[in-house]
């Protein structure tokens, strides 16, 4: 089984990095509902998808769907935010951190690829509109929003890499923070290969708590799993 995970390729993490990432949090709304497009390549359809009376529909940008894999930061900044809040700190919707922090704590390299592809991932999440009536923190509203409201870069090295990243995040999400809606997440979830596993993880560790077992019919489970069809 290890064989078919990524290498951790950060083994002698800076300590800091350790301290703050020894639980990784992802937001409970997200882990049960299929907010995330499953797809490595442009997905530039419009999704839809109901199940007892939650409804939400999915919109690209001219880049495609926000994906699982661009979701990475999200887990990064919830973590980071649940981190502080647990720690007595005042929060906000608005984080700063470190390119190189993000990457190393999600097991992503530290070439220039990676920061290109983290900054496509900010572009995603920013372009991704959401319609839902999804609570987050016992708050039902239906609108539309992105997954974060703005991102920028506030400072580049020499080689044009973003070295700051700023990020305002949704109501809808930081909600989700506030509200204590989390799950603690395994950091080895960084080291699952496709998509389709990181999801299964997801839906596992939201319906399992701690049971041993978790049953669900293939026909109620699917839209959890597969990409919904599209509208």
């Amino acid at each position: 089984m290890n064989n078919s995970l990524l290498p951790d390729r950060h083994r002698n993490k800076d300590f800091f990095i350790c301290d703050v990432f020894d639980s990784f949090k992802d937001d409970i709304a997200s882990m049960e509902h299929p907010v995330f497009s499953l797809s490595k390549k442009p997905d530039h359809r419009v999704l839809s998808y109901e199940y007892k009376g939650i409804k939400i529909k999915i919109k690209p940008s001219y880049t495609g769907l926000a994906t699982i894999l661009d979701k990475d930061i999200l887990l990064y900044l919830s973590s980071s935010l649940m981190c502080a809040k647990n720690s007595g700190e005042v929060i906000s919707k608005t984080v700063r951190f470190t390119s190189y922090d993000y990457l190393v704590a999600t097991n992503k390299g530290t070439g220039g690829f990676q920061y290109t592809q983290m900054q496509e991932g900010l572009e995603r999440l920013k372009g991704t509109v959401i319609q839902t009536n999804i609570k987050t923190n016992k708050v039902e509203t239906t609108e539309e929003f992105g997954l974060i409201d703005a991102w920028k870069t506030v400072k580049e090295n020499d080689n044009g890499k973003a070295i700051a990243i700023e990020v305002r995040l949704s109501d809808w999400f930081y909600n989700s923070i506030v509200g204590d809606a989390v799950l603690t997440i395994d950091k080895d979830y960084f080291r699952l290969r496709k998509p389709t596993e990181r999801r299964l993880y997801e839906l596992a560790r939201k319906h399992c708590g701690n049971q041993v077992v978790w049953k669900i019919k293939l026909d109620n489970g699917s839209f959890c799993i597969k990409v919904p069809n599209a509208t």
